[in-house]
């Protein structure tokens, strides 16, 4: 076992997080879960979403039999819902190709969507005790200031670089500590700010700290100012409750329902009134929906309208539902719509 992983495990051993939901039982599905909803997202946020998801859905088969509607529904608020909807096919292919059970080669996990290398290595090494190295954000600051790497980490030299680290590292023995261990110390201690490197097992040898380059690495991503995209939304009452349709599978807010959105507002005005000729448009103050995604800014104008009587009659299948946020049903719903929908969901 080499020095890094012996010191990590004795600090994990009196410090580390041993009561995370995922850990009892720590089974395959249970870790494949919580792996997903952890990427980009913090643990203390994870937690309730990880209860109530795995009380619906308590393993692999309940999980592919449920409707895709409920899957995003249990997700809303998680955001970057591909995720969801991979869990939810992949769960399909788990039981269409492996019986329900989860397969131990790392080869056959990943040929599951929405699983990389270092989330399968996470599951195999957590519920199979084998010996694999993840990658994850936290690892990657640990590693980065532990040996001084320079440059973005998204980067693939970079990367290259911080994946040789992580196997170098990886104890043959009690992998599923070791993975927790390195994941809870980028989390609580070698944080992004103020990390606290007088509690740091490995600090003896850290070159960022010997450095005073602890504030420096890792490299930061390369800055970019972010577009702005303005798009038009209508919020169409009627007396059964708020016009959404299913956005498509892919991109942004894929698969969820939202308001139906335009490019133009002239755009969206003919399309309401072609399908509701007598619709009217509400006169109230301007509103607008503000949303950051990773690579823009969203600027969502909304026009309110009034539908007469009997709208409903018109749908689109499936892929249309009327929305009262009073008495709501079970589908995914875009956190920034949902929270304007309990304020603005109801006739004015």
């Amino acid at each position: 076992m080499s020095e890094f992983a012996t010191r990590l495990l004795a600090w994990f051993d009196d410090h580390g997080r041993h009561d995370l939901p995922w850990q009892h039982p720590r089974s395959a599905y249970r870790v494949w879960v919580s792996e997903i909803m952890l990427q980009q997202t913090r643990v203390e946020t994870v937690i309730p979403y990880f209860l109530a998801f795995i009380e619906r859905f308590p393993d692999v088969r309940a999980l592919a039999q449920a409707p895709v509607d409920e899957v995003l529904h249990l997700w809303s608020g998680l955001g970057y819902y591909a995720r969801a909807r991979n869990l939810h096919q992949a769960a399909r292919l788990l039981v269409e190709r492996h019986g329900g059970a989860f397969p131990s080669e790392r080869d056959a996990l990943e040929d599951l969507p929405g699983i990389g290398r270092s989330t399968a290595a996470a599951i195999l090494a957590q519920a199979f005790g084998q010996p694999e190295a993840i990658l994850d954000g936290n690892v990657r600051r640990v590693l980065a200031r532990h040996a001084g790497i320079e440059g973005w980490p998204g980067s693939p030299g970079v990367q290259r670089r911080l994946w040789s680290l992580a196997e170098a590292r990886v104890p043959g023995l009690r992998m599923a500590d070791y993975t927790q261990a390195i994941m809870d110390l980028g989390a609580t201690v070698c944080t992004r700010s103020r990390p606290d490197c007088g509690q740091c097992p490995v600090a003896a040898d850290c070159v960022a700290l010997a450095r005073d380059r602890v504030a420096e690495l890792p490299t930061p991503r390369p800055g970019r100012a972010l577009p702005v995209r303005t798009r038009w939304a209508g919020l169409l009452h009627a007396p059964e409750g708020v016009y959404l349709e299913r956005r498509i599978a892919s991109g942004i807010w894929g698969g969820l329902y939202s308001l139906p959105e335009r490019e133009h507002s002239g755009e969206l005005c003919d399309w309401i009134l072609s399908r509701w000729p007598e619709a009217r448009a509400i006169a109230s103050p301007v509103k607008r929906i503000g949303h950051v995604f990773s690579h823009y800014r969203l600027n969502l104008q909304i026009l309110p309208f009034r539908l007469p009587p009997g709208a409903c009659g018109i749908m689109d299948g499936e892929q249309a539902i009327w929305y009262n946020s009073r008495l709501p049903v079970r589908v995914g719903l875009p956190a920034p719509i949902e929270r304007f929908l309990r304020e603005h969901g109801n006739p004015e």
